[in-house]
């Protein structure tokens, strides 16, 4: 795990390094917050350019838990990373990937136990309702 997050840290640390390189070179005098501002601002726009057509496309195709299904994956990322970090800094347990990696499994195996039952739920209402029509 420690590995793992020093890796992310390098990456990071390279990027951090060429924006402010990138600063420096064309003396634009961004303080430190204001290239924060900038480049993240920059990122995050990014991305709703790029998942907005995405969640449109899955709503208009009524594909709705799709996009619950993602925006959850990420927020179940996001939090057992949070935990496995605090667990480091605080030194109340053991940093370990590999509780990352149990944890999401355990969401996904969940997730698919859910989508079963209400495929199945579902298909139970859709022949009641074919059979009514008759």
């Amino acid at each position: 795990m420690n590995t793992f997050l020093y890796g992310i840290i390098d990456i990071i640390t390279e990027l951090h390094t060429y924006f402010l390189s990138l600063n420096d070179s064309y003396e634009a005098n961004f303080t430190d917050k204001e290239l924060h501002f900038l480049i993240i601002g920059v990122f995050g726009m990014a991305l709703v350019l790029l998942i907005h057509p995405l969640f449109t496309i899955l709503a208009k195709h009524d594909h709705v838990l799709a996009i619950t299904w993602i925006y959850v994956f990420t927020l179940v990322i996001l939090t057992t990373f949070a935990i496995e970090i605090g667990q480091k800094v605080t030194k109340t347990g053991v940093m370990d990937f590999e509780d990352i990696v149990f944890g999401v499994w355990g969401f996904l195996l969940m997730f698919l136990i859910f989508a079963l039952i209400r495929g199945v739920i579902k298909g139970i209402i859709g022949l009641f309702k074919s059979r009514r029509d008759y």
